[in-house]
């Protein structure tokens, strides 16, 4: 095999998943926590009951 084409990366750390995992957390917090959740929410049933004919 040609040893330019080899890559040493071995994948994510830990602390990578970690790190992504902090931010959908905070993420979800912040969507449960305020009305802006319950606007997103509402705004999704709206268009599914559009799409639907509910």
């Amino acid at each position: 095999m040609n040893p330019r084409l080899q890559n040493n990366d071995t994948g994510q750390t830990a602390i990578e998943y970690l790190g992504i995992l902090a931010v959908v957390a905070a993420i979800i917090a912040v969507l449960l926590t305020t009305d802006f959740g319950s606007t997103i929410s509402d705004a999704i049933a709206d268009q599914i009951s559009r799409v639907t004919g509910g």
